[in-house]
């Protein structure tokens, strides 16, 4: 018989009417269930969000800090366990599911660390003579109750990244986690509740994605956080034009690999990060663009190491690439890429789909309007093509809707500034993928990647807006 886990209303736990169940991508056996909340049950928990909020926005930073420091512990103490429950429910390889569970350890102690930093100042105001005797404190202040919605792909992590910042800041924060990946938002919920965190800080939500409206039109909701596709981020948006809404979607990740760049550095690196999560990461490397007096000797060691990724069964610790989350996703992986090929692409590896499942794939001579060219593939595939010279190979870069993160494989600072300069997107990594985050950095993108930033303290601010309280009469 099946465990269904309960969901968490208020900080404590609760059943519902009805469950989802979790089954593994990679051979479909169920994995558990998680319980679904009534709709008055959903009213309850919002309602308990809104009544919390000053209390919530009061709490000494001493204590937040230890919440979130306690969080980080108990990831840590548990971190074998949680790896395997995401695995379970994504599918991703145990290798990608134990850094996840070590990023998220890091995010929740980023967190604590920034709480005990979270600090006014003040600014005198007696530069002109009208304010002689002025002194403004500004400080930061919460909007209100949070609505974190999360994806399927980094199921804990990407969690981690909306619930942390909004105890860090002192607001309440919902949960709808993604319906296929509920398992490891709950178990997150499970070690909240054991902090000292007041009744009403938080609650995780498995609703249905069609009972999501309710939730982001509610007024009492003032700050919506949405990590996921472009049309429903931008749909959210529109809907709610009032909210603070942010949003971290899709991208279209390109790399630029110069002349001077150490070329089986660039491929292994390459070859890996265009594949890990099996492609399903908004900043997995999708387009390569190769100086095209290195083309010819930089293409063979590419397809050599995607080659040489280890595919199959998630639970193996050696097994690099495992499946999409679900069989619809390969299935439209596996037509994306049928259409780049009747197009004129030819696939240099790869292109075979085998249930969820899709092998690691490399395309070249792909036309620029195929799908998988300028769409998010979100998918093991990317595509190779050459370029003469930095302009076009940095037009070719911005050509795309997206504007996430890039990288630039190369020795040359000037090149890495120009870089910098040029490419319209939220983050440039010199000397390595796109797919590099540290998650203590700003993260967001430009374009149709977004809106926001992440990163524990640019969320906090992103959650927050300033207040000044100005005194007056002062001897300064």
């Amino acid at each position: 018989m099946t465990q269904v886990s309960p969901f968490w209303l208020a900080g404590r736990p609760a059943t519902g009417d009805g469950e989802i169940v979790v089954t593994h991508p990679y051979d479909g056996r169920v994995v558990g269930a998680a319980s679904v909340p009534t709709q008055q049950q959903v009213e309850e928990a919002v309602a308990a969000a809104h009544a919390v909020r000053a209390q919530a926005a009061a709490l000494p930073l001493h204590v937040r800090a230890e919440a979130l420091a306690h969080v980080a512990r108990r990831l840590a103490e548990r971190a074998e366990e949680i790896a395997r429950l995401i695995t379970g429910e994504n599918g991703k390889p145990l290798l990608w599911a134990r850094g996840e569970v070590a990023r998220a350890v890091s995010t929740f102690r980023f967190a604590a660390e920034e709480t005990r930093r979270w600090s006014g100042h003040t600014q005198r105001l007696d530069t002109e003579p009208a304010a002689a005797g002025r002194l403004a404190y500004v400080t930061r202040v919460p909007h209100g109750p949070v609505l974190a919605i999360t994806p399927f792909n980094f199921p804990l992590n990407l969690t981690a990244h909306k619930v942390a910042p909004a105890i860090a800041v002192g607001a309440p924060v919902l949960v709808k986690p993604a319906p296929a990946t509920p398992l490891s938002a709950l178990l997150l919920g499970e070690i909240l509740a054991e902090t000292e965190l007041p009744e009403g800080m938080f609650s995780v939500l498995p609703v249905p994605n069609d009972r999501a409206s309710a939730l982001v039109e509610d007024p009492r909701l003032p700050v919506v956080s949405f990590t996921g596709s472009g049309p429903v981020g931008w749909a959210i948006k529109d809907r709610v034009p009032r909210k603070h809404v942010t949003l971290e979607l899709g991208g279209n990740a390109a790399a630029v690999v110069c002349a001077d760049a150490d070329l089986d550095h660039a491929a292994a690196r390459l070859g890996l990060f265009s594949n890990y999560q099996a492609g399903q990461s908004c900043i997995a490397v999708q387009r390569v663009y190769v100086a095209r007096e290195a083309y010819e000797e930089f293409v063979p060691r590419l397809v050599a190491a995607v080659e040489g990724l280890v595919t199959g069964d998630p639970w193996q610790d050696t097994t690099q690439v495992g499946p999409l989350i679900s069989v619809d996703a390969a299935e439209r992986v596996e037509t994306w890429v049928k259409e780049a090929v009747e197009g004129g692409a030819e696939v240099l590896t790869g292109g075979v789909r085998d249930g969820a499942a899709y092998a690691p794939t490399v395309l070249a001579g792909v036309p620029a309007d195929a799908r998988v060219s300028c769409e998010e593939v979100f998918g093991p595939v990317l595509i190779v093509q050459p370029f003469d010279g930095l302009d076009e190979a940095f037009e070719l870069v911005n050509a795309s809707r997206y504007g996430l993160q890039a990288g630039v494989f190369t020795r040359s600072l000037d090149v890495a500034f120009q870089a910098g300069r040029q490419l319209e997107v939220g983050g440039v990594v010199i000397g390595d993928v796109p797919s590099y985050r540290a998650d203590q950095m700003p993260y967001g993108g430009v374009k149709e990647s977004g809106v926001g930033r992440e990163g524990l303290r640019s969320a906090m601010e992103d959650f927050t807006y300033e207040k000044v309280m100005i005194l007056t009469g002062l001897s300064l």
